[in-house]
């Protein structure tokens, strides 16, 4: 059997009790270490669970999968990830990879920033499409998610943004010349990410864009949510910029159309000044 096993967002007493048995009951537990991470280790994780782990990265999981599923059509193997097991698309192919070789599965939940971001006061039915923001270099600055969360606020809707995170990676020079040379690990900020959005918007003013998102849209960042010391700030995109919210793992919100429940829960991690753009389009219906 192949368990999917997730482990929430905060430590490592966020795994569940059934994943918790699950995990004592395996002959081999991975744990993937390249689409999110945990407050706390792998040594923290070994000690609480009992178990041995393997840290699989983006290379084992997505080109040593054979590795990772190997005989569990006759023992119990555990992959486990943070958050929830479908919170990356990655782990969609292990669990069809799995299929194919006629082994069984099974996936246990945990909670992830895909739901646990209601935490901020926005009600989770009121979200479009979630997008990512990536890190710029010199030659490469998308701007897609830009787009996407303009067709979402033209709806009404209010956008998630996973934030980038670089775990493992190589730099050009070294992956040309073959060399397992890794970069430090690094992992966006909400400052980062509201930088990099001005920046669009300040571009696309100039081309003469009509613009869905300006330096004043209210927005919310939050910040290693699920840990006892999680963050919540509610601030325009500008004051975001100089918004220091401490370590990993970051994202940010940006508001669609606000429900006046919802304009009474950002009050409370509100910054000065942080609402006074907000304006009523009608009796029940706020924007900024």
């Amino acid at each position: 059997m192949l368990y999917l096993i997730g482990l929430g967002l905060g430590d490592a007493a966020d795994i569940t009790v059934k994943g918790l048995k699950a995990v004592k009951s395996c002959s081999r537990v991975y744990l993937e270490a390249y689409t999110s991470i945990l407050t706390v280790g792998k040594e923290a994780l070994e000690e609480y669970y009992g178990m041995e782990l393997i840290l699989a990265d983006r290379d084992l999981v997505e080109q040593g999968a054979d590795e990772i599923l190997k005989d569990a059509d006759v023992t119990d193997v555990a992959f486990l990830v943070v958050g929830d097991p479908f919170g990356a698309t990655t782990h969609s192919d292990l669990v069809l990879r799995a299929v194919n070789a006629g082994i069984p599965y099974k996936v246990i939940h945990n909670a992830s920033i895909m739901n646990a971001v209601g935490c901020c006061g926005l009600q989770l039915y009121n979200f479009g499409e979630t997008v990512s923001l990536v890190f710029w270099t010199e030659t490469w600055r998308p701007e897609s998610f830009y787009d996407k969360i303009c067709k979402n606020r033209t709806a009404g809707l209010h956008t998630l943004c996973l934030l980038d995170i670089k775990v493992k990676e190589q730099s050009i020079e070294n992956m040309m010349r073959g060399k397992k040379i890794y970069e430090p690990p690094r992992f966006m900020t909400v400052s980062q990410a509201a930088d990099q959005l001005i920046q669009i918007i300040q571009r696309r003013r100039e081309e003469g864009a009509e613009l869905g998102v300006t330096e004043d849209t209210l927005c919310v960042g939050v910040a290693r949510l699920g840990a006892d010391d999680q963050k919540i700030c509610t601030a325009t995109l500008q004051q975001l910029v100089s918004c220091d919210l401490g370590g990993p793992l970051h994202s940010l919100i940006v508001t669609g159309r606000l429900h006046p429940l919802e304009v009474d829960m950002l009050r409370l991690n509100a910054e000065p000044n942080a609402l006074q753009h907000l304006h009523m389009i009608d009796s029940s219906t706020y924007c900024s």
